[in-house]
């Protein structure tokens, strides 16, 4: 019997490769082939994905950057994606064809669409990503990440969940080490790449801690790549352990060993913070489409699992004494803790591969 494909587009961010890749670990596990249509700066983040994962590195483009020429070029890379996305469509049928949103997600969606191929999307963020807008309507099936999301009238949406990586499904519920007096941990990440409104207040809020705190403490903090010197140098000329880098590949180690993470409010990082169940300060970031981080944190801090501090309102006072309230309430962190979990959706990715599973046999009756 012919092994079913899976052809799954996803755009050039963590938020959207992330969950691609739980699922391509899931199908291919259930026996399916799997192919990623993605672009250049996407297949850099292919590195965790299985080996036997297809990759297709498909042109595309978006209006968001670049100059007049730059913009004038975008509608033909985006046609020559598409028109190379449909003759692999036709040399080889997929049976479901999957969009995490992204422009790189376009070729293939647009191809299965015109080839009128079984296909769907997933939305990581309470609010549709533009290119999820556009496609909204044209697809089957809308699984949702985050809950509620905010949907066009008359689409239908599918809450299952933002699917995690393995190496955080092998680390959900981990056990939880409260604040005291010994070692403790605490994690900072800004998205896929950092964020500089991070590097610019969460090490003097740090260095305003007690100094009963601040000995027992050791820093991971993901930085810009052009703010790692000045944030190590600051940490170290204030006595403060801190591993400073630009990307760190253990995330799921080193939030399952913090007591405190303080954290954009991407909706992949809240995927992991609630499945392993860490006590967390979220800073939604200001300039996300629809505001959509804001969206994505309202439900963690209602469950009562995340402190939120809104970007354009917080100082360095304001996070200091967040911090210090969570490294200083045991009994609070735990409670947190128990929140995240209780709000966590460890089951995502199988909640996923039904939709994808039910999709393929409707497609092929």
């Amino acid at each position: 019997m012919k092994q079913p494909l899976l052809v799954m587009a996803a755009g050039g961010t963590g938020g959207h490769m992330f969950p691609a890749q739980a699922l391509a670990e899931a199908m291919l596990r259930r026996g399916w082939r799997v192919k990623l249509s993605t672009d250049a700066r996407g297949a850099r983040y292919t590195g965790g994905f299985p080996h036997t994962v297809e990759i297709d590195q498909i042109s595309s483009a978006t209006f968001a950057r670049g100059g007049l020429i730059a913009k004038a070029g975008v509608p033909f890379r985006i046609a020559g994606g598409v028109t190379s996305a449909v003759a692999g469509m036709i040399r080889d049928k997929p049976d479901v064809v999957v969009g995490f949103g992204g422009y790189p997600s376009i070729p293939a969606l647009s191809a299965a669409t015109l080839l009128k191929r079984p296909r769907m999307i997933h939305e990581q963020n309470g609010v549709l990503g533009r290119v999820n807008q556009i496609f909204a309507s044209r697809v089957d099936a809308v699984a949702c990440g985050t809950w509620p999301t905010e949907l066009p009238e008359g689409i239908e949406g599918y809450h299952v969940g933002n699917p995690v990586r393995r190496a955080v499904i092998e680390r959900a519920g981990a056990g939880y080490i409260v604040p005291g007096d010994y070692p403790m941990s605490v994690l900072v990440i800004g998205g896929s790449q950092g964020a500089r409104i991070l590097s610019d207040v969460v090490p003097p809020a740090i260095a305003q801690l007690p100094m009963e705190v601040l000995r027992s403490l050791r820093v991971s903090h993901q930085a810009r790549e052009e703010d790692i010197e000045r944030v190590a140098t600051y940490y170290a000329e204030h006595g403060i352990d801190a591993d400073v880098q630009p990307f760190f590949n253990d995330i799921p180690r080193r939030m399952t060993e913090a007591q405190l993470v303080i954290s954009r409010a991407g909706a992949s990082s809240l995927a992991d913070l609630s499945v392993i169940g860490r006590p967390s300060i979220l800073i939604p970031y200001a300039a996300a489409a629809g505001d959509h981080q804001t969206a994505n944190a309202r439900g963690l801090v209602d469950a009562g699992g995340a402190i939120m501090l809104p970007e354009s309102r917080m100082t360095v006072e304001d996070l200091a004494a967040q911090i210090e309230l969570v490294l200083t309430e045991p009994d609070g962190a735990l409670q947190m803790v128990r929140a995240a979990l209780g709000f966590g959706m460890p089951d995502a990715t199988e909640r996923l591969v039904t939709m994808v599973e039910e999709l393929a046999e409707k497609g092929r009756t």
